[in-house]
C-alpha cells in the first residue's frame, strides 16, 4: 500500500473517529489530507522511500483563528495517534518541519510557495517555481469541512492566467531551442562534451516543463520529473526519449532525438495555434506565441522570462 493510501485508511479508521468523539466542535473547522513535500504525497513512493521521512499520518489545516481555538488539544491527540501508528519509522529529515499534524492553512501554503493562499497577480504566477506549486496542490484532501484550505488549492490548480501560461511556454521553447538545437552542437565542435551534456540537461529540463504547461500543470522537483511526466495525457510517451538523452546513445544520436521531440511538439503547437511558421528551429515559434499575450506588461518582457 503506498502512502497516500495508508494515510487516507489511517485517517478514516483512526483520525476521524477521533475528531468526532473527542473535537465535535473543531471538526466542522478541520481541511484533513496529505500533501506538501515527499514521494509519498505524489504518489512515487516505494519500499525504499521508507528509509527517511515516512511516516503514517494526515495533516489538519486549520484557520489562524481556528488554530487558536483548538490547536493544541488537536496537536497533542495527532501526536499520540501518529506515535503509536510509527513505532518503526525511518529516520526524519533536519531539513525542514513536519507536514503531519495541525498546520495553519496560511503557513503551509506560504512554506510551499512563500506566499499564504492563491497567487494574486501575474508576478507571483510567473516567478514562483513550478515545482512550489506542484508541491502545493499534490496529495488529497479527505476532508473539508470549512472549505477554505480547497478554495485556495482550485485557484492554483485551474486558474493560473493564460498569458502566464503563454509566457511560461514561449520562454521554455526558447530555452530548448538555444541548449538542444544550438549550443548541444556547437558545443561538440568546440570539443567539449561536457559542456554538450550540459546543455542537453538543459533541454530536457526545459521540455519537460513545457510538456507540464502544455497539460495545464506544474513540473514537479526535479528528480520526480521522468515518472510524473510518463503519466501525462498529452507528450506521456515523450518520458522515454528525454530520459534516453541523458543516460545512452551516441552524440550522433542524441542529436537526432532532439530534433525529432522538438519536431512532434512544433507539430501540436501548430495544429493548435500557437504558431503556424514552417521553421523547425523553436525561436521564431517562440515569438509567435508571445504574439498571443493580450497583457503589454507580459508581452513585453525578455522572451526567455518566466
Amino acid at each position: 500500500m503506498q502512502g497516500i493510501e495508508e494515510s487516507r485508511k489511517f485517517f478514516r479508521e483512526k483520525g476521524l473517529p477521533l475528531l468526532m468523539a473527542s473535537f465535535p466542535d473543531a471538526l466542522p473547522h478541520i481541511a484533513a489530507g496529505r500533501a506538501g513535500r515527499g514521494s509519498e504525497c505524489f504518489g512515487f513512493d516505494d519500499d525504499i522511500s521508507r528509509d527517511h521521512d515516512f511516516r503514517t499520518g494526515f495533516t489538519l489545516w486549520l484557520t489562524y483563528e481556528a488554530e487558536r481555538a483548538y490547536g493544541f488539544k488537536l496537536q497533542r491527540a495527532c501526536e499520540a495517534l501518529f506515535k503509536e501508528a510509527n513505532r518503526e519509522c525511518g529516520r526524519e529529515s533536519k531539513l525542514g518541519p513536519s507536514e503531519l499534524g495541525v498546520v495553519c492553512i496560511e503557513d503551509f501554503y506560504r512554506r510551499h510557495t512563500g506566499l499564504p493562499g492563491a497567487p494574486r497577480t501575474w508576478q507571483e504566477w510567473l516567478y514562483t517555481p513550478e515545482y512550489a506549486f506542484a508541491e502545493a496542490v499534490n496529495g488529497e484532501v479527505f476532508m473539508d469541512n470549512e472549505g477554505t484550505f480547497s478554495r485556495i488549492r482550485s485557484v492554483i490548480l485551474y486558474d493560473m492566467p493564460e498569458d502566464v501560461r503563454l509566457k511560461k511556454i514561449a520562454a521554455r521553447l526558447i530555452s530548448m531551442a538555444q541548449s538542444g538545437q544550438y549550443n548541444f552542437e556547437r558545443c561538440l565542435k568546440h570539443g567539449e562534451k561536457g559542456a554538450a551534456l550540459m546543455a542537453l540537461n538543459e533541454f530536457v529540463k526545459s521540455t519537460v516543463s513545457l510538456v507540464f504547461l502544455l497539460n495545464f500543470r506544474f513540473a514537479p522537483y526535479y528528480k520526480w520529473h521522468f515518472r510524473a511526466l510518463k503519466g501525462l495525457p498529452l507528450f506521456g510517451e515523450l518520458g522515454t526519449p528525454l530520459e534516453e538523452l541523458l543516460t545512452g546513445g551516441s552524440f550522433e544520436e542524441k542529436g537526432a532525438a532532439v530534433e525529432a521531440i522538438c519536431g512532434r511538439i512544433l507539430d501540436y503547437l501548430r495544429e493548435n495555434g500557437f504558431t503556424s511558421g514552417s521553421d523547425a528551429y523553436l525561436e521564431p515559434h517562440a515569438f509567435e506565441v508571445m504574439k498571443h499575450i493580450r497583457s503589454p506588461r507580459l508581452r513585453e518582457l525578455h522572451v526567455m522570462e518566466g
